[in-house]
């Protein structure tokens, strides 16, 4: 099944196109709120953000920058994303860079993707000077804001200030974007976050991106009514993929300055709707718990989500009432959360749905703009990611019927969603499609009779012990992840003489053990609670080993754990 595209939800036919519309269509209504160097709360409408985006593209055309390529690096501002509409509408080639990456690894991918000019936010200008300083390099570099005089006089330097102040005199001049119809040209490159140890680029056309964003906007439940705060970086093809979507819908997106602050600015923002991924999810969903377990109010809470899950069977919903406390920390409002990147545990979804907040999981990959696939709000199911969005089909690939009667194997995506392929790595490319065009996206799931996907693993880190049997790690921390006193883990299969031994590094919650526990005594506890733990499993499944670990797991930017790291 995949979804039916609603004609009503604003498509739109190019970036160009999306630019004119949201000021014809939303003018004065505020596109941003975000927070400026003074933590002062700034407000941009949809006019200005357009007319920025046009100045800007004047300005990019001034300089030679129109076909080129520019990359964009830094914290989630309004400039990043006109910077990336800009690009797009004067048909130039836009690189998204993670702002986590060290300089080093930053200038190696200029270098890689070819980039003749770059965008980036205050905190770079230190970290680039060197570089900047000491290259003959006719690269570009165009600080959003930057106050080292020594910099700034570079004569490769031009503050965007400039530019935008230049843009506006050429737009008054009767500058304007050429009409253009969204092609197959590569138009966006995108380095593949390296979980698997070795980046990629991944080449993207604009026709990639508009059927992603009219995807998005078809099967989201987000309106022009709607506040989102927008939470993860911007590099990340999901964050961005739903902002533009938002932006299309008029929604007003604010902007998360510190994940240090996020909940602090939930109850300032008051949101509607938030995209996430599980992590903020599950961190969401303890803190809601221990807080209540620190107040002396656990019990009242779980008796509350009993009588609202009895009511709610009989169509009455008294969520507001019992959960008024737990919703006002997210600021009173938040009725919905897309979340995706990885996989969510489905009992946090039930339990928000219960507070009053429904969960959509979504389903996507780099490689295909991202989005693949979403639950539908209409008809959401149980542990799914829903059918494939209306951009593109899935089958799947295997020739293993699993406990629910469903063939399960690799997903396989085919649609207009689906990358050209890795910049000069033609062999790559070869290896991730079939013959007859799918794309293979790496994992494994099943779908049900009426298309609804299921993942069930990653491909590529199965655990194969010697009986033959598959276990999908990620199925295990899932059930980990439920032991209170287990912060986070990786499960592997450690090779002992000829067998493989189920092992789960764990980084335990230091926090759920009184101040000076020490190791062992924390070691005991959480072995005693994974022995409970696998009696309720298969015995191929069950943990039989555990190694405890003193710090985080190292993670990237969209907070996934750097797999190929863990040894």
């Amino acid at each position: 099944m995949t979804q039916t595209l609603n004609p009503h939800r604003d498509p739109i036919s190019s970036i160009l196109q999306f630019n004119n519309k949201i000021t014809s269509k939303h003018g004065d209504k505020v596109a941003f709120r975000y927070f400026d160097a003074k933590k002062n709360i700034l407000e941009m409408t949809y006019s200005e953000f357009s007319y920025n985006s046009k100045r800007l593209g004047a300005a990019f055309n001034s300089v030679g920058l129109a076909g080129k390529r520019i990359a964009v690096v830094g914290e989630s501002c309004p400039e990043w994303v006109m910077t990336y509409v800009a690009t797009l509408c004067l048909g130039s080639v836009i690189i998204p860079l993670d702002k986590e990456l060290d300089v080093d690894q930053l200038f190696s991918f200029l270098d890689i993707s070819e980039a003749d000019a770059i965008v980036f936010t205050k905190s770079f200008c230190a970290k680039f000077k060197d570089k900047i300083l000491s290259s003959d390099s006719a690269r570009i570099y165009i600080p959003i804001d930057c106050e080292d005089e020594e910099l700034t006089e570079n004569k490769n330097v031009i503050l965007l200030s400039k530019l935008l102040e230049d843009g506006k005199r050429l737009v008054e001049d009767g500058f304007n974007f050429s009409e253009y119809e969204a092609s197959d040209d590569m138009r966006e490159m995108l380095f593949t976050s390296g979980t698997t140890g070795t980046s990629k680029c991944v080449m993207l056309s604009e026709k990639n991106v508009v059927a992603c964003v009219n995807s998005a906007c078809a099967t989201v439940d987000f309106s022009v009514d709607d506040v989102l705060v927008s939470v993860l970086p911007l590099h990340h093809t999901y964050e961005l993929a739903v902002m533009i979507s938002a932006l299309n819908l008029g929604a007003t997106v604010c902007i998360n300055d510190s994940l240090k602050y996020v909940l602090k600015n939930f109850k300032l923002f008051k949101p509607t709707g938030l995209i996430l991924v599980p992590l903020f999810v599950n961190t969401m969903y303890k803190k809601i718990f221990d807080e209540a377990k620190k107040t002396g109010q656990l019990k009242k809470l779980k008796m509350g989500l009993k009588i609202s899950s009895a009511l709610g069977k009989v169509g009455i919903d008294v969520r507001k009432k019992l959960f008024g406390t737990v919703l006002e920390a997210f600021g009173g409002r938040l009725c919905k959360i897309v979340c995706g990147g990885a996989a969510l545990n489905p009992e946090y979804a039930d339990t928000f749905k219960k507070f009053g907040i429904n969960i959509y999981e979504g389903y996507g990959i780099t490689e295909c703009s991202p989005l693949i696939s979403v639950n539908p709000f209409s008809a959401p199911k149980r542990g799914s990611v829903g059918p494939t969005v209306p951009s593109c089909t899935a089958i799947i690939d295997g020739n293993t019927t699993n406990s629910k009667g469903f063939t399960e194997g690799e997903i396989l995506v085919k649609g207009e969603n689906v990358m050209l392929g890795y910049y000069k790595n033609p062999e790559a490319t070869e290896e991730v499609f079939t013959e007859d065009g799918y794309f293979r996206t790496g994992d494994i799931g099943y779908m049900d009779n009426d298309g609804y996907i299921y993942i069930t693993g990653r491909k590529k880190s199965v655990i194969v012990l010697e009986n033959g049997k598959n276990v999908f790690p990620e199925e295990i921390e899932e059930y980990l992840s439920n032991i209170e006193t287990i912060a986070e883990s990786v499960v592997v299969g450690r090779r002992d003489g000829e067998s493989v031994v189920l092992t789960a590094i764990v980084f335990p919650a230091f926090d759920k053990f009184e101040k000076g526990t020490d190791i062992d005594t924390i070691a005991a506890s959480i072995k005693a609670s994974v022995n409970t733990l696998n009696k309720k499993l298969p015995g191929f499944k069950q943990v039989r080993n555990i190694e405890l670990r003193q710090t985080e797991f190292e993670k990237t930017t969209s907070r996934k754990i750097k797999r190929y790291l863990v040894k």
